[in-house]
């Protein structure tokens, strides 16, 4: 099986490497068109249209909203029919996730001035959000958790959950996991429908403060389209690997870490990065053969072909450079000393330090998010988090003495901006 091999001493390096990143994640017009579409149907008539598309897209017969709620009992007899190690796994992860979330939550905080001003910061929760799930057989436990254990975390008192049912088809370890998780309410409905319904509310479906969760092309072509009417965490791409790796790692490990992105789906980019270029042709080998005994044999193959590469750099100090330039969503560093080599590191996603620290590890039950930026927005973005969750309201309390030192200061700017009435504002606290 072909995959890219570069160099990063062949003078048209940065061109091809940029060429292998380019992912266009904006849909097409038909897709916009069709969304844009549905959204303002489920707009204007609410519940009606939510059943329509429900009865079509998942081919169902409902008449009603009252068919397409799970109750909590639902959700906790699944928790009771899951077998026992399936449960284990979750309570495990999601006790992790709790732990680490609570070193995120952000706390309200003030101080006082010396001439009694008071300034600080107030820290409270969103007020209700949505958690969208994929269903039927595409289904994420990990997902339900790594949603909603932040936001239950950061206080949000009711998290509403969207999750598809095609053709009736229920995932109990998807219902377990929202038991575990703390979610509130349930709606068996999905698709773009379903995330217009959370932003602009129904009969049935409240209306909420923020949109989280995965989806396809249309999901996330409708979180696009009503951000601004609720928050969204991210518009997010394919999933992708980084591995660098100093050439001492077992290389069939090495090997199966890009596979484990590369399963994800066609357009998923699994890169390697070493400076050994005896070790970056084993790995080949490995990959050659490792891969016919894949599940997904076919989804690896088209990733690896299609958005792969094995790069050859001189150091370590070019792989460095190589990574901020990448801004991978995942970033495991293979080599001696991960630490010191992380400290370098300006743009990722999730950092995994170490030859013991697989990047699966992260997407179940390490305890970090696994909802990370991907398309070389690590830049400027972040893992979601509790913060997420939480939004802060500036506080200004000024005493006599500080109204009058600071309206003077005021009145000179506003009275520079032609705003007579701020200034005047302002000088009526000034003391003679």
């Amino acid at each position: 099986m072909p995959i890219t091999r570069l160099s990063r001493s062949d003078p048209d390096f940065m061109a091809r490497l940029d060429r292998l990143l380019a992912w266009e994640s904006v849909s097409d017009e038909t897709v916009f068109n069709t969304v844009h579409g549905i959204i303002d149907d489920v707009r204007r008539r609410g519940d009606a249209a939510l059943i329509e598309y429900t009865n079509r897209f998942d081919r169902l017969q409902v008449a009603s909203m009252d068919e397409l709620i799970l109750p909590q009992e639902r959700l906790h007899q699944a928790l009771e029919s899951i077998g026992k190690s399936e449960r284990e796994a979750l309570e495990t992860a999601a006790a992790r996730l709790r732990s680490y979330a609570g070193h995120q939550k952000m706390e309200s905080w003030s101080y006082t001035e010396a001439d009694g001003t008071m300034l600080g910061q107030q820290v409270t929760p969103l007020d209700r959000v949505g958690l969208y799930v994929p269903g039927g057989k595409a289904a994420y436990p990990s997902s339900v958790l790594m949603n909603a254990i932040p936001a239950k975390v950061a206080g949000v008192p009711e998290l509403i959950m969207v999750v598809p049912t095609p053709d009736g088809e229920v995932n109990e370890l998807v219902l377990a996991a929202a038991a575990i998780a703390g979610v509130d309410r349930v709606f068996a409905i999905g698709g773009a429908q379903a995330v217009a319904a959370l932003a602009y509310g129904t009969a049935s479906v409240p209306q909420v403060d923020k949109i989280t969760g995965p989806g396809n092309i249309y999901v996330a072509t409708a979180k696009r389209l009503v951000y601004g009417a609720v928050g969204i965490d991210m518009i997010a791409g394919p999933s992708e690997i980084l591995v660098i790796c100093d050439g001492k790692t077992d290389p069939d490990w090495i090997a199966m870490d890009l596979f484990s992105q590369a399963e994800h789906d066609e357009d998923a980019q699994a890169i390697l990065v070493s400076d050994d270029a005896a070790f970056l042709d084993e790995v080949e080998k490995r990959i050659a053969r490792l891969l016919p005994d894949m599940q997904r044999r076919g989804i690896i193959e088209s990733s690896l072909e299609q958005r792969g590469a094995l790069i050859h750099v001189d150091d370590l100090d070019q792989a460095v450079e190589v990574a901020n330039h990448i801004a991978p969503e995942h970033l495991e560093l293979s080599v001696e000393n991960p630490e010191a080599m992380a400290a370098r590191i300006r743009h990722a996603g999730a950092i995994f330090m170490g030859r013991y620290t697989a990047e699966a590890l992260g997407d179940y039950c390490a305890g970090p998010n696994h909802v990370l930026p991907t398309s070389r927005t690590a830049r400027f973005s972040s893992p979601l988090g509790v913060y997420d969750f939480q939004k802060r309201s500036s506080l200004i309390m000024c005493s006599a003495e500080g109204a009058s030192q600071l309206g003077r200061t005021a009145s000179v700017l506003a009275r520079g901006e032609s705003l007579e009435a701020h200034a005047r504002s302002a000088e009526y606290r000034i003391r003679d």
